[in-house]
């Protein structure tokens, strides 16, 4: 016996199908670039995806770095493992992920992630949240106030814990 699941509502009307898919090629260059060498590339970004999610590429440096943890109250946030050992905050203690491991953190669960030696994974957000202005701007490195640091953290969604 099958249960029968709903899926949401249709979001395409139309009969036919269209032409609407998209590449990002593997060999472009990453949109941001640190100066620990930990690079992202915006594979799908919200704006792209209708706020639908956004995901990225984080290949860390050869230091060990990442965010301490911290939460959102409006994007859940994913990992997926590609390479490497990335250490994930659960909200309880921190835990080793490998290559093919996969962490989601729903809204308001307090989490963080640090690695090194170029290990990389995938970051999903959802629903998509404009994360790029966050994540080029903490690439560049920009000195802020208290005041500024606090704004902006608050209007990328990110509370420290």
């Amino acid at each position: 016996m099958s249960l029968h699941r709903h899926y949401p509502p249709d979001l395409y009307r139309g009969t036919t199908g269209e032409a609407s898919a998209w590449l990002r090629p593997a060999d472009r260059p990453p949109d941001t670039v640190s100066a620990a060498g930990v690079t992202c590339e915006f594979l799908a970004t919200g704006e792209q995806t209708a706020g639908r999610f956004g995901l990225y590429r984080w290949t860390f440096g050869e230091e060990a770095s990442g965010p301490g943890p911290h939460f959102h109250r409006s994007i859940s946030e994913q990992f997926y493992v590609l390479s490497g050992s990335v250490e994930v905050f659960d909200g309880r203690s921190w835990v080793a992920a490998g290559p093919g491991d996969f962490v989601y953190v729903p809204e308001g669960g307090v989490h963080g992630f640090r690695g090194g030696d170029r290990a990389s994974m995938l970051l999903m957000f959802a629903p998509g949240g404009p994360r790029e202005e966050y994540f080029e701007t903490l690439a560049r490195g920009e000195w802020m106030t208290p005041e500024e640091r606090a704004e902006f953290m608050l209007r990328h969604d990110t509370y420290w814990v």
